[in-house]
Order: C-alpha cells, then sequence, then structure tokens
C-alpha cells in the first residue's frame, strides 16, 4: 500500500511538471531555456540540502550520474521547447508512450520477463491514451512532436538507469546537479526571446524543487523495488492525471474520451494484478 501511495504521488508530480511548463510558455511568462535551467537548478539546490540535512554528506558522482545527467538533460531541454508550440495531451502521449518504448526496450535487456497478460494491459493503456488526446499529429508543430520524442528518449534511459541504484537521494542530487552544469551554457548560446517574469521564474522554481527535485528522488526510490515493464505502464497515468490538472487549473472541459479513456488505462494498468499466476 505505502509503494502504490508514493508511486501515485510520484505521478502526480509528473503531471504537474507537464501543467507548470504548459502554464509558463503559454502565458509568455518565462522562455524554454531558462525554464529548463531554472528547473535543473532548483532542483539541484533542493536535493543538495536534504542530502545534507539527512544523509549529512555530499552527493557522489560517478559514471552512471554521468549518462543519467545527460539523458536527463536531454529530456529538460526537449520537454521544455516542445511546449513552446504543442498541446498538453499530445506532449504527454509522446513523451510516456515514446519512453514506455524505451522502458520497454530497457526490460529486454535486462533480462526480465514479460507476460502476455501485461503486454495486452500496456496496449489496453496506451490506446485509452490515444482516445483521450486524439493524436491528430497534423494539428501541432512537427518541430514540437520531434522534440517531445527527444524528451521521451531521455525520460526512458533516464529511468532505465536508475533501476539499480540503492541512493535516491544522492544520486537525483547528483544527475540534477550535473544536469544544470550541462544547461548552463544553453541560456547564453541559446538565449530566450521572452523576457522571465516572477510568475515564470516562480513555475519553474515549484516545477524544479518540488515536482521534480523530490519527485524523481521519490521515483528513484521506487524504482529498485518494481519491475521495468511496471514502471512504463504507471507512467501511462500521468496523461490522465495532466487533463485532470487541466480542467482544475485552467478551466480545461472533460468530456466523454476522458471517461472512456479513464477506464482503458486503469484497466489496462490493473490487469496483470488480477491475472497473476
Amino acid at each position: 500500500m505505502k509503494l502504490f501511495f508514493l508511486t501515485s504521488l510520484v505521478m502526480t508530480a509528473f503531471a504537474l511538471n507537464s501543467v507548470l511548463a504548459r502554464l509558463a510558455m503559454v502565458s509568455d511568462s518565462i522562455g524554454p531555456s531558462n525554464f529548463a535551467t531554472i528547473r535543473a537548478g532548483a532542483g539541484a539546490l533542493t536535493l543538495i540540502l536534504l542530502v545534507l540535512i539527512i544523509n549529512k554528506t555530499i552527493p557522489k558522482f560517478t559514471y552512471l550520474t554521468v549518462l543519467r545527467g545527460i539523458a536527463l538533460v536531454f529530456y529538460l531541454i526537449g520537454f521544455s521547447f516542445a511546449y513552446l508550440t504543442i498541446d498538453t495531451g499530445i506532449g504527454a502521449l509522446i513523451l510516456f508512450g515514446g519512453s514506455m518504448f524505451i522502458m520497454f526496450v530497457g526490460a529486454l535487456f535486462l533480462n526480465e520477463s514479460i507476460t502476455k497478460i501485461r503486454i495486452i494491459g500496456m496496449a489496453l493503456a496506451l490506446f485509452g491514451l490515444f482516445i483521450l488526446v486524439d493524436p491528430r499529429f497534423s494539428e501541432n508543430s512537427l518541430y514540437g512532436i520531434i522534440l517531445m520524442f527527444f524528451a521521451s528518449f531521455g525520460w526512458g534511459l533516464y529511468t532505465v538507469l536508475g533501476h539499480e541504484q540503492k541512493a535516491p537521494l544522492s544520486n537525483t542530487a547528483g544527475n540534477f546537479v550535473l544536469a544544470l552544469l550541462l544547461l548552463l551554457p544553453l541560456t547564453f548560446f541559446m538565449p530566450d526571446s521572452v523576457q522571465a517574469s516572477s510568475y515564470g521564474i516562480s513555475l519553474a522554481l515549484v516545477s524544479g524543487s518540488i515536482t521534480s527535485g523530490i519527485g524523481y528522488a521519490l521515483w528513484y526510490f521506487i524504482l529498485p523495488k518494481i519491475k521495468i515493464a511496471t514502471a512504463s505502464t504507471a507512467q501511462l497515468t500521468v496523461p490522465l492525471i495532466a487533463a485532470l490538472g487541466g480542467y482544475l487549473f485552467m478551466s480545461e472541459i472533460l468530456n466523454w474520451q476522458f471517461y472512456v479513456a479513464s477506464v482503458l488505462i486503469l484497466g489496462g494498468i490493473s490487469l496483470p494484478f488480477f491475472f497473476k499466476k
């Protein structure tokens, strides 16, 4: 029950990242370069403080920190720039649908056993996502779609690389520190055309410190306790939660697609639990 609660909390944090980023981009209160950099900086600072207080040490860096940091940068850049031109639902579909494929490949590479029931459940959940967002890509920028696929590759790789680690807080702190160092030149070589306002900076700070920093540390805490295939399926709830967030915070209308998709996504995720051997 504790693991289920933490997973639900993390999925909600992931969904809020999409809502916060889209709010920032649509309102023209901050540009994607500054949003990604401030987000990484806020996450790094929060996590370093938590490591110092809880572990009474500093984050350790290994070669895996480099790989995870690079994967995180791929995600942060693609995610921020993509939400300039594509809708929240389409972005969530591409991000977690694409990362599910990367994680599925990672599960096969790590010789995880994937049952037919789990594959059917994943297919049902993914079909539910298509119904939820009605993904007619022609209505969105091809540039944004490619960038979100770029982000999905980074996020899928970041998740797979975190599966075997045993120090979630310290590792996540190290990942964010390295990501920040890699992102800082971005603000100089790719400056934003939009002047950052206090509202946009606040959204980036909340996204970085809470829904990303703490959220990703919890995700790294959960990952060693579940299979990668399970993690990839669980993430398919994020677009559903993001749609609910749009309804609550941006007055978006929930239509029949939302309710049908809810049944398919939640049913597909829970299917393996009803057919355990």
